[in-house]
């Protein structure tokens, strides 16, 4: 089955309108961003952009997302433009989406859908093709009846009686199980990640992962830093499926980098449930490599959407490294100098030109140096919580049960000491930092 509308599919380009709200408790400036992006994902997809509106509104309309009015004066100007697909800027409701293909009579997208359609093209591994396909079945889900509307015209009974309803209710069964059977599929996936850390950890290598904003040009940054030849394109959503590389650092530290989906502003939150298994790479990292696109006018507002995926997914207290890129777009040093003020241990690069190289290089050596610390705990049997905490966030080199208590000798990431201070009884030295093969899944150590 179909699973999404999807304007990527077309053989002929499709013809697009694009409408948004602005919300009376934001700015105008905010909603033709949104929308300025909104076209970049549409163009992205294959659409030709023939015009957009936005109408300023407190909250949504429940029922055709924007006034009445405004659905009259849209429908008359696509009518005049042949336009073949509406998108609209917002996660639309299954009722929005019927009632509006009602009264536009074309096709109806929001911007999730739309998102879902870019993905579907560029998922390239069997990880992230299971991904986007779970992603699309739990959005379809709840607007199958809208799929099925010509059944309707067929039966003509209230809530498409007779053949429509079965029709209906085995393919709900059918998308359950195929949901199902994802999640189990996606469930393996993670348990490989967790073995391929397994092997990371094993060579003493601490994960950086690569983050940031669509299109910052991460992907860009990352061949660059280990001669990788991961597909790179000035387009949102370029490449989806991470990878992976070992990165040799003047410093003779090794550390493993982590190339990942780029984040976008209202990012699906199916997205985010669905990408779980490729996030990990995110929550399981001992550095994070913040890419942001200086030359970017909306840079700020990308940090922040960033920021908010992070703090979503777990992520807020991993150290991060801010890498404002493509220095060589910039006119005058100026607005790089502002940036790098606000965020002092920054660092500025051109990944196309590798300016900035040697102080980026430096940068993560010096962050690098302190990933774990290596100390002795000593934990009551009867604190529990607390012996599940440290096996669930440290590397354990060795584990003692005493009479009373266990004695784990541990790496712990630094922002954890505080938390494990009054059971900390001495730090050791590295001459004692052997590591043994008791490893946990999912965690590594530093170089």
């Amino acid at each position: 089955m179909k699973a999404l509308q999807s304007i990527s599919n077309e053989k002929k380009t499709e013809r697009v309108f694009l409408v948004g709200i602005e919300q009376l408790e934001g700015n105008r400036w905010d909603v033709e961003e949104s929308l300025e992006e909104l076209r970049l994902l549409a163009i992205t997809a294959g659409a030709e952009i023939l015009g957009q509106g936005f109408q300023k509104l407190r909250k949504p309309n429940p029922s055709t997302y924007i006034g009445k009015g405004k659905v009259t004066e849209f429908a008359e100007e696509c009518r005049c433009l042949d336009v073949d697909t509406i998108i609209f800027d917002d996660e639309l409701t299954p009722a929005q989406c019927r009632n509006l293909e009602g009264l536009f009579d074309c096709k109806i997208l929001d911007r999730t859908s739309l998102i879902l359609d870019i993905f579907s093209q560029r998922a390239r591994t069997k990880e992230g093709k299971l991904q986007i396909e779970l992603a699309q079945l739990k959005h379809i889900y709840p607007r199958l009846t809208r799929y099925w509307t010509h059944l309707s015209r067929q039966q003509g009974g209230i809530g498409m009686r007779g053949e429509g309803e079965t029709q209906l209710e085995v393919d709900r069964r059918k998308i359950q199980e195929r949901i199902s059977r994802l999640r189990k599929d996606l469930e393996k996936v993670r348990k490989q990640r967790n073995t391929q850390r397994l092997g990371r950890k094993r060579n003493h290598w601490p994960l950086a992962s690569i983050v940031g904003y669509t299109n910052a040009g991460k992907s860009t940054l990352f061949n660059a830093l280990t001669g990788a030849a991961v597909f790179e394109e000035d387009k949102l959503f370029a490449t989806l499926d991470p990878t992976t590389r070992r990165l040799h650092l003047p410093t003779n530290q090794d550390v493993l980098i982590s190339d990942t989906v780029g984040f976008i502003k209202k990012l699906p939150h199916k997205l985010v449930e669905s990408f779980k298994a490729t996030l990990e790479e995110v929550i399981e990292a001992d550095l994070l490599i913040h890419v942001v696109d200086v030359s970017n006018p909306h840079a700020w507002h990308h940090i922040e959407s960033v920021n908010t995926v992070l703090d979503e997914i777990g992520a807020e207290n991993i150290p991060t490294l801010m890498v404002f890129n493509k220095e060589d777009r910039l006119d005058s040093p100026g607005r790089m100098k502002h940036y790098l003020e606000m965020f002092p241990g920054a660092v500025g690069v051109s990944a196309r030109t590798r300016g900035g190289f040697s102080d980026l290089w430096a940068e993560l050596g010096q962050l690098l140096r302190p990933i774990r610390k290596y100390v002795e705990l000593s934990v009551p049997h009867d604190h529990s919580k607390v012996i599940s905490r440290v096996h669930e966030t440290a590397q354990i080199v060795d584990k003692e049960y005493q009479a009373e208590q266990v004695v784990f000798k541990a790496r712990i990431p630094p922002y954890l000491i505080a938390e494990f201070s009054s059971y900390i009884t001495r730090e050791l030295g590295h001459e004692e930092s052997t590591v043994s093969n008791q490893g946990h899944a999912g965690l590594r150590t530093s170089a």
